[in-house]
């Protein structure tokens, strides 16, 4: 299911989906759960897990500047600290939605 809209509200993404439920997703949620090889890590042919070590957040951390839309199926926040590689896909992003 695709966003019809997608607004910063103080500081939480308010998501408008298709079905017309919305969703209020905090920020430091969405920046945690960055889905990018450098967050999250990658795991190669048999199964082992590769991250980088991990780097402290700040408040600037969780201070979205913008939101880039990728193809017809993702999202791309660039976050105050230059952080810019995690792709919500749409299908993502209503998971990061669910958690409480």
């Amino acid at each position: 299911m695709r966003p019809l809209d997608l607004q910063v509200v103080g500081t939480e993404l308010a998501v408008k989906w298709m079905d017309g439920s919305e969703s209020f997703i905090p920020l430091e949620t969405l920046r945690r759960h960055c889905p990018c090889a450098g967050c999250k890590g990658e795991m190669d042919i048999m199964g082992n897990l590769y991250k980088n070590p991990e780097v402290p957040l700040t408040a600037k951390s969780f201070e979205l500047l913008k939101l880039k839309n990728v193809g017809g199926y993702a999202i791309m926040p660039v976050w105050a600290d230059g952080h810019t590689t995690g792709l919500y896909s749409f299908e993502y992003l209503q998971q990061v939605a669910a958690i409480k």
